[in-house]
Parts: C-alpha cells; sequence; structure tokens
C-alpha cells in the first residue's frame, strides 16, 4: 500500500560556504528531504548528505545568469512538493538574509504546504568574526548595519549614505562592483581613513581578502584580484584585524 504524499517546503540555510558551518537541523532536514533545489552559493559538498537516489536540482543565480527566475522556482517548489513531498530548499548563509526566503514560503503556504524554516550562519557576519573582525565592539561600534549593496532595480542603496554617517560597522553583500561609488559616499562624508576589509570565498580554502581604508581600498583589492562572491566590511573595528597595521603600511610603502 502506498504511502501518501505530504507535501512540504523546507528552507534551510547552508552557512557562508565551509561545509562545516550549515546547523546540525540543517543536516538533518538534508537527510529527511524527498528532493533537494540548492542555490549557487552552496558548497556541493552538502549534497553528499542526502539520500541515495533523492533528486538534487541546481537553480541557482549569480550575477545575472540564472537557472530558473524566480517565479519559477516558485512554481517547482510547489509542483515538487505534491509530487515528491518533503521539498529542501538549500540556500547559501541565511535563507532570510537577502535570500528571498521569505516570498518563497509565502508563496508555498498559498498552496497549503506546510513550511519550515531552518536558521543558517549568514556570511555577513561570519565572516568578518572568521578573520578576526567584531562586528561591534564596546567603545568603537555600538551596532552594524547589513545591506545589500545592489538593490532590485541595480542600483546602489541608498542606505549606505545614511550608514556613512553614523559610526556603525556596515556590512554589505553584492556590492563589490559599486565599491568605487561606495567609497566615494564616504569620501564625502571625510572617513578617508575609516577601516575596509572584503572578504572573497570567505571560510573556503579559497578566501582572498584585501584590507585597507577607503582611501586605499579600491587599490589594494585589484592589487590583490578580489572577485565575487565577497562581503565589504566598513567601520573602525576593522582595525583590529591582525594585519591591518602591517598590510597598510606596507601598502602606503608601495604608493610612494
Amino acid at each position: 500500500m502506498s504511502t501518501q504524499i505530504q507535501p512540504k517546503l523546507t528552507l534551510v540555510g547552508a552557512g557562508p560556504g565551509d561545509p562545516g558551518l550549515i546547523t546540525v537541523k540543517g543536516l538533518e532536514a538534508l537527510l529527511s528531504a524527498d528532493i533537494v533545489l540548492y542555490d549557487a552559493l552552496v558548497n556541493v559538498e552538502l549534497l553528499k548528505h542526502v539520500p541515495v537516489g533523492v533528486k538534487k536540482i541546481f537553480v541557482g543565480k549569480r550575477q545575472g545568469k540564472h537557472a530558473y527566475s524566480q517565479d519559477q522556482i516558485n512554481a517547482l517548489i510547489v509542483d515538487f512538493a505534491f509530487t515528491y513531498g518533503n521539498v529542501v530548499r538549500l540556500k547559501g548563509g541565511d535563507p532570510f538574509v537577502f535570500g528571498r526566503g521569505f516570498e518563497e514560503i509565502s508563496y508555498a503556504e498559498n498552496f497549503n504546504i506546510e513550511s519550515e524554516y531552518i536558521p543558517g550562519i549568514s556570511s555577513s557576519i561570519a565572516l568578518a568574526g572568521l578573520q578576526g573582525i567584531p562586528v561591534t565592539l564596546r567603545g568603537t561600534s555600538e551596532s552594524f548595519w547589513v545591506i545589500t549593496g545592489t538593490t532590485s532595480s541595480g542600483k546602489l542603496s541608498t542606505d549606505i549614505a545614511l550608514a556613512a554617517q553614523s559610526t556603525t560597522t556596515v556590512i554589505i553583500l553584492m556590492g563589490l562592483s559599486k565599491l568605487a561609488e561606495i567609497v566615494e559616499i564616504y569620501r564625502t562624508q571625510e572617513k578617508q581613513d575609516t577601516g575596509v576589509a572584503i572578504i572573497q570565498n570567505g571560510s573556503l580554502p579559497t578566501e582572498n581578502m584585501a584590507i585597507g581604508t577607503i582611501d586605499t581600498i579600491l587599490e589594494i583589492a585589484r592589487e590583490e584580484g578580489i572577485g565575487s562572491p565577497a562581503v565589504i566590511i566598513i567601520g573602525e573595528t576593522v582595525k583590529n584585524h591582525k594585519d591591518f597595521p602591517q598590510s597598510l603600511a606596507n601598502w602606503k610603502y608601495l604608493l610612494n
């Protein structure tokens, strides 16, 4: 006698890249999956935890190249939930931090599909911490802002200009292509000496990093060959990085 299919969406955060940084509950979800839809920033090593015979479908989006549109992904979730049962939607970082996770859950619930959200470690905080950079520090920074560098319209978020007026630590995701614009905003606030770190492929063996100030980071990032995906961290807490004084001194020496 066949078992009746119980449609479900399980939204799982895969963490910042290192497969060891997924939660135990996230791994348990993969083990119970009937089908998996995974994104571009998910470490494929995690797919080894999916039971043999369970389909794994790539639906990622990277730099304007989409395997599926968001509308198509939403439709797949519903279709697969009724066809297979438990759809595990595996997303990099945390699904509710610029991951469109809430949109996917809302869409599924319109079809009376049960949903579950399993948080993931967000790259917006974790990658700074893994480099020894605190996003808050008593006497230095009382808060941190996480801002998207590129809005749905393709423009730089106006929140960055607001954040630049404060002493907050600012973490910018998906903003590397707009680094020159970001630098100019901080220069208009006369914050040329504010620390900046850019971390590419954070937590992975291929991690690459540039560290400097608003005045130097454009040239340093070019010198280091920084590319996407990358997280930009701006604020005085960056100066707590163990390499900050020496790396900055070396770069100024090269410029002279």
